[in-house]
């Protein structure tokens, strides 16, 4: 981690966000004393899809295939 002074962090902005993107850390000083850490965010990994992972969360009525009432006329 490495120091740098609040008036020049506000110059070189977009360097230290890259430093941090890159995995650095970077402390911003005002008077000697850190005020304030930067860091990047780790990117998150996109969770796998599973077969079968909502197997019994899904259910099926007994009368799914029956013909249904409203359609009768229909089908005569």
């Amino acid at each position: 981690m490495y120091q740098v002074d609040i008036l020049e962090a506000k110059e070189k902005l977009l360097e230290l966000i890259e430093a941090a993107m890159r995995g650095e850390e970077i402390a911003i000083t005002q008077d000697n004393q850190p005020v304030v850490k930067l860091v990047g965010i780790p990117k998150q990994a996109k969770p796998n899809p599973q077969a079968g992972s909502a197997k019994g969360m899904v259910g099926m009525s007994d009368d799914f295939d029956e013909p249904l009432e409203e359609f009768k006329e229909y089908m005569e």
